[in-house]
């Protein structure tokens, strides 16, 4: 858990392939975001319960993002649409591969605002068409940065082999996140652990070198 300035950031795993599934809360109007209902919607709403300990107000889903279109990260979307009836959104490219409607595409450099929560959409083709990162930036803190399948300890997301797909994400990682943001940006990947830019800044080379 996280306990920033103006909000609390909690996470959970799901499912058989561990995918991180993260919850925004505001701590004053009670607002919150949920990024990838990956899987196990029980443990999700339960998520979102524990979650009121956050906030001085009544804690309400505003939104639920999708950060790529693959199908270990929209298995509990549509029971998690149906319980809480929140809006939901992702990247304008992937929206056609996920079978829950959704009701807010969005683009690159768009800024969502859920009450006092501003999530800036940063486009990264490669991984999927449309995925996306979100970045939270903290008023007196290091920015969070939610990359889905796109950045991770290590490397990049899966691009098949593909050489045109694998430009296209190094390109848009370096040019989009590392070069604009500060090296005490904390990444939260869709599986396993976090880092920060900072440690994975030395190994763009490498990956670059490598393919993948």
């Amino acid at each position: 858990m996280y306990d920033l300035t103006n909000l609390t950031v909690r996470s959970i795993a799901v499912s058989e392939m561990s995918n991180n599934v993260y919850l925004l809360t505001s701590k004053t109007t009670g607002a919150q975001v949920l990024i990838d209902a990956a899987d196990d919607a029980p443990a999700i709403l339960a998520l979102l319960a524990g979650a009121q300990s956050d906030t001085s107000a009544d804690a309400k889903l505003g939104l639920i993002v999708t950060t790529h279109s693959h199908w270990d990260h929209v298995r509990a979307l549509a029971e998690l649409r149906e319980a809480t009836q929140a809006p939901t959104a992702a990247g304008l490219d992937d929206v056609a591969d996920i079978a829950v409607p959704t009701d807010v595409p969005l683009h690159h450099r768009d800024v969502r605002s859920i009450d006092d929560i501003d999530l800036e959409v940063i486009h990264l083709r490669g991984h999927t068409p449309g995925s996306i990162a979100l970045l939270y930036r903290d008023p007196q803190g290091p920015a969070h940065l939610f990359t889905g399948d796109s950045l991770f300890p290590g490397g990049l997301g899966n691009t098949n082999d593909d050489a045109a797909r694998f430009s296209a994400l190094y390109t848009d990682v370096v040019t989009r996140i590392f070069d604009r943001l500060p090296d005490d940006t904390l990444v939260h990947p869709g599986h396993g652990d976090g880092t920060t830019l900072g440690a994975q800044r030395g190994s763009l080379a490498e990956w670059k070198e490598r393919g993948w």
